[in-house]
């Protein structure tokens, strides 16, 4: 069912956010998130040459994570294309401490530890939850453990039909059911 019909209005903004993983050669994946901010309208900015045009990128940036079939991120390359500030494309660097972890229950705030706030790039970093989600759903098939006990791995207690106390968990995986309700 569709949203209902708004009031008139006028379009400002339009992000765009693409994600798409790849199975390599040597066995490893690579999953790329980029995101693309574009105005409707001039936007001035003095470190860009005095104003952005409209349709052009006020932001367009792109995270690459290359993992194993276990979720572990062995490298990650960032960078930042378009910013409204010279300084942001430095920020992009922060994004390697993110090697070495692995994408599970608890990762995200990890990730918020290590690149998050004035350590990192904000807009980077609302791409990682992207990242991940592809990276499961990429390599979740072609996993060779059953595909429900893989998803436990990383899935439990992140949403409602995950939550250990959820019908779903109840009936596919009753080792992992609880009757009381997770919530954090």
């Amino acid at each position: 069912m569709p949203l209902k019909k708004p009031v008139r209005r006028k379009h400002a903004h339009r992000r765009s956010i693409s994600c798409n993983a790849y199975e390599r050669e040597d066995g490893l994946w690579d999953v790329e998130a980029q995101m693309t901010d574009i105005k409707a309208e001039v936007v001035d900015s003095p470190e860009r040459g005095g104003f952005v045009s409209a349709g052009e990128a006020f932001h367009d940036m792109t995270v690459r994570f290359t993992l194993d079939r276990s979720l572990l991120i062995h490298n990650v390359e960032a960078v930042i294309d378009q910013s409204p500030f010279i300084m942001c494309p430095g920020a992009a660097s922060v994004f390697k401490q993110l090697e070495g972890t692995r994408i599970s229950s608890g990762w995200h705030r990890q990730a918020k530890d290590l690149v998050g706030g004035a350590k990192g790039c904000t807009h980077l970093h609302e791409l990682l939850p992207v990242l991940a989600t592809t990276a499961i759903q990429s390599l979740w098939p072609s996993m060779d453990d059953d595909v429900m006990d893989a998803g436990a791995k990383v899935m439990l207690n992140t949403c409602r039909t995950w939550s250990q106390d959820s019908d779903v968990i109840k009936r596919y995986l009753p080792e992992h059911y609880i009757e009381k309700p997770y919530r954090s």
